[in-house]
C-alpha cells in the first residue's frame, strides 16, 4: 500500500488527493495545513470581507469531506522538516512516513520593501485569518488606502466599500488591471469604478506609511500623503519556497517541474502557486486546480500531462461585467478587432495572431466569453469569420 503526503490543504492539494483517491482505493493519504479550516474558496474572501458570503458558505470540503474519502487531516499542523534519504515529514505534531510526496504550499502574499508596512493596521488578504483581521479593523474604520490595483485588491477594496468605507487606492502602474487590461480598457473601468466611489493615485509609489493618533498616513514618492484608518496591500504572491530550499529542490521563479509536476527529486511532486512548469509561474486558481489533478493521477502511477492553462480573469465587483484572457496586447502590436462606448461603459478587444484569436477583453459586455475563450485555448483558424467578426451583432457560436 502507497502512503502519499500532501504539504497544503489549496486547490492544488484537493485536486491532487482528489485524483489519488480515484485511482488508488487503497492508499493512505495525509494532508496537512497551516491553516485551521478545512478548504475553502479563496476567490471569494472579497465577498466574505463584504458581508455577503458567511465562512461556512465558502468551504468546499468539510471535514465530513475528508473522513469519507479516508483522509487524514492535520490543520493547524506546521511542516518543520523533510528528510529525503528515509523519506520522513515531522511536523509540530508528530513524525510521518511516505513513498510519494506533494508540496502544495502555494504562495505568500508579497509585501513591497515599504518603511512602515509592519504596522498592526497594515493588511494583506490571502487567507480567511486575514479576512477576519480585516473586518474587525474595518468595523472601526471610514477610509482605507489599497496599495495595489491589480483584480484581487480592487475586489478585496469594493468589499471594504460595501462595507461603508472610502476607498482610495494607490496603483503603481499607470493603469488599473495592467495584466488584465490596455491603456483604452482601463480608461473605461476607472471612470465606472469612480462611478461607484473610488478614487484614484496612478503612476504613484509608496514610500512609507506612517502610524500616528488619527490612524495611518501612506507618504508617496513626490510627497503627497494620503490618510486612513487601516492600509490593505494587494502587491501579488509570491512562490513560498522554504521546505524546496530546504530539500534542495531546483527553482527559479518558483519550483521547477515537469510535465507530470514531479520536481527534480523521485518521487517529490509539486503543484499550485509554488511551481513554475516551462518557465511560467500561473499563480491563478484554475492552473492550481489543473496541475493538482496531474500530479494526483502520475502520483497514483497514471499517465497525465500537463500542458499549461490559458491565463483567464474575471473581475467579480457588483455592476462591473469584466472578462480578460490571454494576450491582451496592451502595447497595441497585434492585429485587434476592438468596439467600444464609453457612454455605456462597454469596451470589447479581440487580438488576432496567424488567424487565430490569442486574447480578448470584454468589459461591460461579455457575450460569447465562453465560446471566445475556448477558440483561444484552441486556436481555432478564424480566417473564413474575420470580416463577420467586426459585426456588433456577430453570434459567437459560430467560433
Amino acid at each position: 500500500m502507497t502512503t502519499y503526503l500532501i504539504i497544503g490543504n489549496g486547490a492544488a492539494g484537493n485536486a491532487a488527493e482528489e485524483n489519488i483517491r480515484k485511482f488508488d482505493k487503497e492508499g493512505k493519504i495525509v494532508m496537512f495545513s497551516k491553516e485551521d479550516r478545512p478548504f475553502y474558496y479563496v476567490p471569494a474572501l472579497p465577498e466574505y470581507v463584504a458581508g455577503d458570503k458567511q465562512a461556512d458558505k465558502i468551504i468546499i470540503h468539510p471535514r465530513s469531506w475528508y473522513d469519507q474519502h479516508r483522509i487524514d487531516l492535520h490543520l493547524a499542523t506546521a511542516v518543520t522538516k523533510i528528510t529525503t534519504a528515509g523519506k520522513l515529514v515531522e511536523t509540530d505534531k508528530g513524525s510521518f512516513a511516505f513513498d510519494k510526496l506533494l508540496l502544495a504550499t502555494g504562495g505568500q502574499a508579497y509585501i513591497p520593501p515599504i518603511k512602515g508596512a509592519d504596522s498592526p493596521k497594515v493588511f494583506t488578504l490571502k487567507t480567511l485569518a486575514d479576512a477576519d483581521r480585516i473586518k474587525a479593523a474595518a468595523a472601526q474604520a471610514k477610509t482605507a488606502v489599497l496599495i495595489g490595483g491589480g483584480l484581487l485588491g480592487l475586489e478585496a477594496g469594493n468589499g471594504l466599500r460595501q462595507r461603508g468605507l472610502k476607498i482610495i487606492v494607490v496603483e503603481f502602474f499607470p493603469r488599473l488591471l495592467p495584466r488584465q487590461m490596455d491603456p483604452a480598457g482601463a480608461a473605461i473601468l476607472q471612470s465606472q469604478m469612480e462611478d461607484m466611489g473610488f478614487s484614484f493615485h496612478l503612476g504613484a509609489t509608496t514610500e512609507e506609511i506612517v502610524a500616528g493618533p488619527a490612524g495611518l498616513q501612506v507618504c508617496l514618492k513626490g510627497g503627497e500623503k494620503i490618510s486612513g484608518e487601516l492600509v490593505l496591500i494587494s502587491a501579488g504572491v509570491r512562490p513560498d519556497l522554504s521546505l524546496a530550499q530546504a530539500l534542495g529542490l531546483e527553482f527559479d521563479k518558483g519550483v521547477k517541474v515537469d510535465d507530470t509536476m514531479k520536481t527534480s527529486r523521485d518521487d517529490i511532486y509539486a503543484a499550485g502557486d509554488l511551481i513554475e512548469h516551462r518557465g511560467r509561474v500561473y499563480g491563478i486558481w484554475p492552473a492550481a486546480l489543473e496541475q493538482g489533478k496531474v500530479a494526483g493521477a502520475a502520483m497514483a502511477g497514471q499517465a497525465a500531462k500537463y500542458e499549461g492553462t490559458l491565463a483567464s480573469n474575471v473581475l467579480k465587483v457588483v455592476g462591473i461585467d469584466l472578462v480578460a484572457a490571454g494576450d491582451i496586447d496592451a502595447d497595441g502590436k497585434l492585429e485587434a478587432i476592438v468596439h467600444q462606448d464609453k457612454a455605456k461603459k462597454t469596451y470589447r478587444k479581440l487580438v488576432i495572431q496567424d488567424n487565430s484569436l490569442v486574447g480578448a477583453i470584454l468589459l461591460g459586455d461579455i457575450r460569447g466569453s465562453a465560446e471566445i475563450q475556448l477558440a483561444i485555448k484552441e486556436q481555432k483558424d478564424i480566417s473564413r469569420l474575420k470580416k463577420d467578426l467586426a459585426q456588433a451583432d456577430f453570434n459567437f457560436k459560430r467560433l
